[in-house]
C-alpha cells in the first residue's frame, strides 16, 4: 500500500551532496508506488523557536514564517526522512532549527510513524554521524507512535556533486523502494 513520503533537504548549497542522496531515496521511494513529495529549506524563512510553548495551546507555532508549512507536511507524512550535510560531526543549523520550530507535533494528531536520516560529510569516519543520528532519535522518542527507521550515511563527500556515482546513491535508492 502506498504511502505518503515527506523528505526535507536541509542543505543550502545548491547541487549539495545530502540533496543528490534525498533525491536518490525519493526516486526509489516513487517508483515502489509511494506518494513522494521534496521540500528543500533553500530560500526558506525558518527562525528560531524562542521557548513560548505557545504551539502547544494552538497547534501551531505563533512565529509567522516557512516553518509553520512544512510542520504541517510533517503532519501528514506517514514517512518523515531527513536529509543534511553533517557539519562538526551534527546536523546542519537549519535543520535542528526546523526540528525545533515543529514543536507543535507533540500534542497533535501526527501521521508519521517511520523517520529516516540521510547526511554526507566530508569526514568519512564510522562515527562522524553518531550526533546527527542521535540528535533524530531523540526527536522521535518524544513521538510514541513513530519508530527511527534507518539512515544512510555518506562520508568523503565534499565538494558539489562528489556524491555522484557512490555506493551511497543505490542504498538511499533501494532504502526508498522498501518503505
Amino acid at each position: 500500500m502506498a504511502k505518503k513520503v515527506l523528505i526535507i533537504e536541509t542543505s543550502l548549497r545548491s547541487g549539495s551532496n545530502s540533496d543528490i542522496l534525498a533525491e536518490s531515496f525519493a526516486k526509489g521511494a516513487k517508483d515502489a508506488g509511494n506518494d513522494v513529495e521534496v521540500v528543500s529549506l533553500k530560500g526558506k524563512k525558518i527562525n528560531f523557536c524562542s521557548g513560548c510553548f505557545a504551539c502547544q495551546k494552538l497547534g501551531k507555532c505563533i512565529i509567522e514564517d516557512d516553518a509553520n508549512d512544512i510542520t504541517e507536511k510533517i503532519l501528514e507524512a506517514e514517512v518523515v526522512v531527513w536529509a543534511t550535510p553533517i557539519y562538526y560531526y551534527e546536523m546542519s543549523g537549519q535543520m535542528k532549527t526546523m526540528i525545533d520550530r515543529a514543536n507543535s507535533l507533540y500534542p497533535r494528531d501526527y501521521r508519521f510513524r517511520e523517520v529516516y536520516l540521510l547526511s554526507t560529510a566530508a569526514e568519512d569516519e564510522t562515527y562522524t554521524d553518531e550526533k546527527a543520528v542521535s540528535g533524530v532519535k531523540g526527536w522521535v522518542d518524544c513521538f510514541e507512535k513513530a519508530e527511527f527507521k534507518g539512515k544512510i550515511f555518506a562520508g568523503g563527500v565534499n565538494e558539489r556533486e562528489e556524491i555522484k556515482g557512490s555506493k551511497a546513491l543505490e542504498e538511499a535508492y533501494s532504502m526508498g523502494g522498501l518503505i
